[in-house]
């Protein structure tokens, strides 16, 4: 019973949400083997890791332009899918799909995200359809939408999509607990799975954390808005009291979307997109994960733990995981308590931090503890 992944993206590693795509794909693959349906978009072809997953079979669909996508366009709209969402409506998506369903003992179809979800709701008409939420949108969206003007219409249409959404699906996987209470209060009817985020714990090896370097790593996709602005928390409430105390520290930033150094200071090490991300890691003494904002829980905040680096991270980018304060990282709220806790763990090293979040990584946050939750049999 092979499952089928449908996914709008070229499955390629270079963001958080193609990172959990991986994750369920890896999870789904270890059962029975999988095939993973995805359009063209964003990666001319799938990467290595991918095309690697055993039992993987990748299937590409080509999405129409001109005129056909523009009536693609018009169609999600008037079926009350968001701008945003809109935009990535693909026919020959939803075409493929129900092909691809079709074969003879197929296992379950489940949409990837919502734009995936919204495609195939036509297909959960007359098949079971399960949606993996990448986050719960309208927990946060809102909090964005506020940056740039938007009222509160789009947020009621936001929270009316995504009911639909979990309405239609035969079954609805949410990456934290905080995000199925969230989900049960929007859709009470709705059948929800805890479905964590995951990485490849197995293929990490913990890296002693270099105390003498007072380097702290911020690891992100720093076009993504809600990173963007933990970076400016970083730059403008935490590192100028750092600095106070230990003026030797340092902040390197690793991910893409940096067009132009942050900084003038050159403590500050904007190192872009890196090929060896556990060359990066090895050469700092602990992590941060400073978001204010954002849903979900953030990948890079479980890879840290896996690595088995102290962590630093504030209330929000710490409630969907079940991490403890002062057990398997350090969590602090607004820029002096921030300051204050990661001048700690500069200072002391606080490795015992690295060693409980690589036990908690393995034990809850691993491809293997996703497979395990998400074997068929359960459904």
């Amino acid at each position: 019973m092979r499952d089928l992944l449908v996914c709008t993206h070229t499955p390629v590693l270079r963001s958080g949400q193609a990172m959990r795509t991986y994750g369920v794909a890896r999870a789904l693959a270890a059962h029975d083997g999988l095939t993973l349906l995805y359009v063209r978009f964003e990666g001319a072809e799938p990467d290595a890791a991918f095309k690697a997953i055993p039992g993987v079979e990748l299937h590409e669909v080509i999405p129409s332009r001109g005129l056909r996508r523009l009536l693609s366009y018009a169609a999600a709209r008037r079926a009350g899918v968001p701008d945003g969402f809109a935009r990535g409506a693909s026919r020959e998506l939803a075409s493929a799909t129900e092909a691809l369903a079709a074969i003879p003992n197929r296992g379950r179809v489940i949409a990837d995200g919502p734009i995936a979800a919204a495609a195939l709701r036509g297909l959960a008409r007359t098949r079971p359809v399960v949606y993996n939420a990448h986050n719960l949108e309208s927990s946060f969206r809102h909090e964005l939408d506020s940056s740039t003007g938007a009222g509160t219409g789009s947020e009621r249409s936001l929270r009316a999509f995504e009911r639909g959404l979990l309405a239609t699906g035969h079954e609805s996987w949410m990456v934290s607990e905080a995000d199925i209470a969230a989900a049960h209060e929007l859709c009470p009817a709705a059948r929800l799975r805890y479905a964590p985020n995951v990485v490849d714990v197995a293929a990490i090896t913990p890296i002693a954390p270099m105390i003498d370097e007072r380097r702290a790593i911020f690891v992100a996709n720093f076009a993504y808005e809600p990173n963007h602005n933990g970076l400016r928390f970083l730059l403008d409430e935490v590192f100028p009291r750092v600095w106070a105390k230990l003026p030797d520290a340092r902040l390197a930033l690793v991910g893409a979307g940096l067009e132009q150094p942050p900084s003038d200071d050159p403590r500050v090490e904007a190192l872009g997109f890196v090929d060896d991300l556990g060359a990066a890691y090895a050469r700092a003494s602990c992590g941060v994960v400073p978001l204010l904002q954002g849903g979900g829980t953030p990948l890079k905040f479980v890879e840290a733990l896996a690595y088995g680096l102290p962590i630093v991270a504030t209330p929000r980018a710490a409630a969907g995981l079940e991490v403890r304060d002062r057990e398997h990282c350090l969590i602090a709220d607004g820029g002096e308590a921030f300051a204050a806790a990661l001048v700690r763990v500069l200072r002391d090293g606080m490795p015992e931090l690295g060693r409980h979040g690589r036990e908690l990584a393995e034990e809850r946050y691993s491809i293997e503890a996703l497979s395990a939750q998400l074997a068929p049999s359960d459904v």
